[in-house]
């Protein structure tokens, strides 16, 4: 094969994968707008019926909007779409229910966009010494030879010296220009943002290796220890062998030095405390770099989470499928292979004998659900009777003080009052009239429920009643007026019965 064949294949191999695929569509755009809106920067698992309600919505805004090429059918449909093209992932989470996430390919085609629609640094000065800086650094930690990394670290230990006097001396603190803040801060923002991407192929290399196992373990073509070992060098190799694999265990040793994180949050927020950050980065790089620490944690954990879900499936499958349904079958088959024998020793060569395919099922009436406990017939102990001599002396006015309200008294009262010559105006006016002994808290309710069997009727006004407890002590309650009413209107009035 010619060397143009050969670049000819590793680009259409490039052209096939699913970042390219969904950014070569003539609906790109519009599939890119949805998944940034939906899931933003983190990435965060979205339930699928909110995810399809979400599409359905967004797809009908742009089309009011004037956009042609917008994706047809309903949000679940155009979801499934997605999932076909390993844009979208649909698992479980941690409380079983289905939700969608991106795929690495789709966060790689989000990021490149993102990093397209940022001011792109051209080249400066700022650029150039960052290669040289990453260079410089990158020799003096792989360079073979013993004294050449000496003589590197010699000469750094120098600068920093020689800088730190200058400085200490009162030399000119030389600030640093916008245009070299402008471009730290973009490829500050370029490598965060790389991340979930990174993380995101972690987590599906996991899920594809759990994917495997389970295949392997219902196929039962391989034993379940060679299934095992497979899956320990496999994730071995994963954490070992590749640059995704490599990325998290150096993330994961990071957040394991608080050293480190704590060094990390003060130069970022010193980085955004700048007094030239507020003219070059947005609200929404702000809150990214100041959400770093935040993304590296939640990527890492979905990673965990389904690595121990890869170890759940091996866990389950030794404790319950190898340990009882192998054996079991095991043993069954042993007592078919003796009963054949027996009936082999006693029979023809030509002998037949019907076999079900299926056991007859039993026919139960009924099963008990509950069975008998000697625990329930066990008797409680005796209630062992006080001595009555120890009981607290208690008045019958004590007691009557202490109980309900005195219907019969209040019913008098009310009485009494709606046939007199002067009325009362209120509920609340009778029982401050009362004397203290028909004034407990609890006669606030007996007159209520004297009111409500008359039918009469309390206003959207409150007013208050001066309760006195057995005790001596006064307690106000609001209560909702009701008017009493008038005496010349009723047919309790003396006047009107003789009429």
């Amino acid at each position: 094969m010619s060397e143009i064949a050969g670049e000819l294949a590793r680009v259409k191999s490039a052209f096939a994968q699913p970042t390219l695929t969904l950014l070569h569509q003539r609906q790109a755009p519009v599939v890119i707008t949805i998944f940034r809106t939906a899931f933003g920067r983190t990435n965060n698992p979205i339930p699928t019926a909110r995810l399809h309600t979400q599409v359905e919505e967004h797809l009908a805004q742009m089309r009011l909007a004037g956009e042609q090429d917008v994706p047809t059918g309903t949000g679940r449909e155009v979801c499934q779409r997605w999932m076909r093209g390993q844009w979208l992932v649909r698992s479980l989470d941690e409380a079983g229910h289905e939700v969608y996430a991106l795929t690495s390919h789709a966060q790689q085609a989000l990021e490149l966009v993102k990093n397209l629609a940022r001011d792109r640094a051209t080249l400066s000065e700022h650029r150039v010494a960052t290669i040289l800086g990453t260079v410089r650094r990158f020799n003096s930690e792989a360079n073979p030879d013993r004294t050449a990394r000496v003589t590197i670290l010699n000469e750094e230990i120098a600068r920093l010296r020689a800088e730190r006097d200058r400085l200490v001396d009162g030399g000119e603190l030389e600030g640093a220009t916008e245009d070299y803040m402008l471009e730290g801060f973009t490829e500050l923002l370029s490598l965060i943002s790389a991340l979930p991407s990174d993380f995101a192929r972690v987590e599906e290399r996991f899920a594809t290796i759990r994917t495997e196992i389970l295949s392997a373990f219902r196929a039962e073509d391989r034993p379940a220890g060679e299934v095992i070992d497979d899956y320990l060098a496999r994730a071995d190799a994963l954490m070992t062998a590749t640059h995704e694999g490599r990325a998290f265990e150096g993330a994961f040793a990071l957040l394991r030095d608080d050293a480190l994180v704590t060094q990390l949050r003060e130069d970022l927020t010193d980085l955004l405390e700048h007094p030239l950050s507020d003219r070059i980065l947005s609200d929404a790089d702000r809150a990214e770099l100041r959400g770093t620490v935040r993304l590296v944690r939640d990527g890492l954990d979905r990673v965990l989470a389904q690595r121990s879900r890869v170890t759940a499936t091996l866990k389950e499958y030794i404790v319950s499928h190898d340990g009882a349904r192998d054996r079991e079958l095991e043993q069954t088959l042993r007592q078919v292979e003796a009963e054949l024998m027996t009936w082999m020793a006693t029979t023809g060569p030509r002998a037949t004998h019907d076999v079900a395919l299926l056991p007859a099922r039993t026919s139960i009436d009924h099963l008990r659900e509950r069975f008998h406990d000697p625990a329930d017939d066990v008797l409680p102990d005796r209630i062992s009777a006080p001595d009555p001599d120890l009981a607290p002396p208690v008045s019958l006015a004590d007691l009557v003080m202490q109980g309900g309200p005195k219907l019969a008294t209040l019913r008098e009262r009310l009485d009494a009052v709606t046939t007199s010559l002067l009325p009362v105006a209120s509920l609340g006016a009778l029982f401050d009239g009362l004397e203290p002994s028909l004034r407990r808290p609890v006669e606030i309710f007996g007159l209520l429920h004297l009111a409500a069997d008359r039918e009469w009727r309390a206003e959207e006004s409150v007013e208050h009643y001066d309760a006195v407890r057995p005790d001596g002590s006064r307690r106000t309650f609001t209560v909702p007026r009701t008017p009493l009413p008038d005496p010349d209107l009723t047919d309790n009035h003396p006047t009107e019965t003789r009429a």
